[in-house]
């Protein structure tokens, strides 16, 4: 196991620097020069060279890339662009709030949609099984914005039982989670269903039914554990996208995350904090994926990590 986890810790290293790569680039392709954005639109042609110097943003861009890749080495991200504050300072509090968002999202994906697949591949095409189908195929069409702007329009508007902005107390998270939990429910419900009807029909399952064990012992001991492996799969992916797709769900909700920060300093060519933005939501991501590869042992002894 110690020798996997290493492995793949070394496998993350040119995972992480394709990422350093990508983002840099996309950020010096995108059209706009910071220094004007930062000195103004009728700044003086003076003012936007000396803030091009300041900034760095004459050097080759090779330089200006092994710059960021060293200080991102050292875990220095340098300062804010737009309000010169340091970028760890800008981006820690944004973080943990994402960060909450995506935890209590994925929850309450894992929760509704491990009981709705469970449901729907016990009662395979059964009134309740078509209705799930159909209401999880729902989930995966609707967009975050639309079904969120429908919550606050019924629960907030209408109803004014939720508020409709904002995040820290427990009435102001409920409508953020469901609207960004619903679409991974809705994929974890079609892949238990799938996975745990192939399992349902393997022969340890018959002649665990066979020796007389209660149903509910056969589906939640025997069968739910090795249908797993597939579903896990698919919470680590959804987890990862949560984190790093929660940028409409913060908008429509008015929530100071990390996705709303992203937009605004894309916008105002803020470098420093986009770049270090993605790049801490890409190691999140890699070390997700690679805490599912090791809960595969869990799930399953005859796995061999090696």
């Amino acid at each position: 196991m110690f020798q996997f986890i290493v492995r793949r810790l070394i496998q993350l290293i040119p995972v992480l620097l394709g990422v350093t790569i990508i983002v840099f680039s996309l950020m010096h392709l995108t059209p706009g020069n910071p220094a004007q954005i930062i000195a103004g639109e009728n700044a003086p042609k003076e003012t936007i060279e000396q803030i091009e110097n300041r900034l760095g943003l004459n050097d080759p861009i090779p330089v200006q890339y092994f710059h960021f890749l060293k200080d991102a080495v050292m875990l220095d991200f340098g300062t804010s662009w737009r309000t010169s504050l340091p970028v760890s300072q800008e981006l820690a509090p944004k973080f943990w709030v994402t960060l909450e968002l995506a935890v209590y999202s994925t929850i309450f994906s894992i929760f509704l949609g491990l009981i709705a697949g469970i449901i729907s591949a016990v009662r395979q095409y059964s009134i309740a099984d078509v209705g799930i189908m159909l209401v999880a195929l729902f989930g995966l069409s609707m967009p975050n914005f639309w079904f969120g702007l429908m919550l606050m329009q019924w629960f907030s508007l209408q109803l004014g039982w939720l508020p409709p902005t904002g995040w820290g107390s427990p009435q102001q998270i409920i409508l953020p989670v469901i609207t960004l939990g619903t679409m991974g429910a809705a994929v974890i419900a079609r892949m238990t269903r799938s996975s745990m009807l192939d399992v349902i029909s393997q022969d340890y399952i018959r002649t665990a039914r066979a020796k007389g064990l209660k149903e509910r012992v056969v589906i939640y001991r025997h069968a739910l554990k090795n249908a797993l492996i597939p579903v896990v799969t698919v919470i680590g992916l959804q987890f990862g996208s949560l984190l790093a797709g929660a940028v409409l769900t913060e908008t429509v909700f008015a929530i100071n995350g990390m996705g709303k920060l992203m937009v605004d300093r894309i916008l105002a060519r803020d470098f420093p904090v986009v770049q270090a933005s993605v790049l801490i939501i890409a190691v999140v991501f890699v070390f997700v994926n690679l805490i599912v590869d090791i809960s595969y042992k869990f799930l399953n002894k005859r796995i061999n990590m090696d």
